[in-house]
């Protein structure tokens, strides 16, 4: 705990659950979502966001999984503030010892959670509520040809989806790759000490 932001480690280095302390009473709440002295204190990184970008989507709905390679990787800082997702983070750097691995969180505008995923890591969410809005800052602006895309099912990755129903997909979700088959690259490498309390 750092602060007013409390960081869990999560089961793949560099990816951290960040809770802002919630100050509420009859009227209402009050939380800094960001701050850049505390995110910094809190995660021991010295990152900077270049871009903010906000999503609203229906039940259903399935993003991802996405990312974008060097020299446009980015990290995010994801959170929910209306509704609720299942938040998805993949393991693709080829050298990490938990390549191909994911770790899954319930991010909701009751729960005020939110989830750091570095470079070199493909993000997707699939939406709980019935509607959900989703933000997100990124360390690096949006480069579409830069962009890729693993599909959702990979059978690999095996994710445990909270769905028994098939998902609704862009276009551009559904040609999605197998892990095995996707460009990745091999400077983004494991973070060292990318965290401490």
């Amino acid at each position: 705990m750092s602060g007013n932001l409390q960081v869990t480690p999560t089961a793949i280095p560099g990816v951290l659950i960040l809770e802002p302390k919630r100050f509420g009473d009859d009227r209402g709440f009050f939380l800094e979502s960001f701050n850049q002295r505390a995110f910094n204190e809190a995660t021991g990184l010295d990152v900077q966001f270049v871009q903010d970008n906000h999503s609203r989507s229906a039940k259903g709905v399935l993003r991802g999984l996405h990312y974008q390679l060097p020299p446009h990787a980015q990290g995010k800082l994801v959170r929910v503030v209306r509704g609720s997702v299942f938040d998805v983070a993949v393991d693709i750097r080829r050298d990490s010892p938990t390549f191909g691995q994911w770790v899954g969180v319930d991010l909701s505008e009751d729960n005020h959670r939110q989830l750091w995923i570095p470079p070199g890591l493909a993000h997707g969410f699939l939406v709980t509520s019935e509607s959900a809005d989703f933000l997100y800052k990124t360390t690096d602006y949006y480069a579409p040809d830069c962009e890729r895309c693993i599909v959702w099912n990979d059978p690999t990755l095996a994710i445990s989806w909270p769905t028994k129903d098939e998902p609704q997909l862009s276009a551009k979700d559904l040609g999605g790759q197998l892990l095995r088959d996707a460009e990745t690259h091999a400077q983004l490498r494991v973070p060292q000490g990318a965290h401490r309390n």
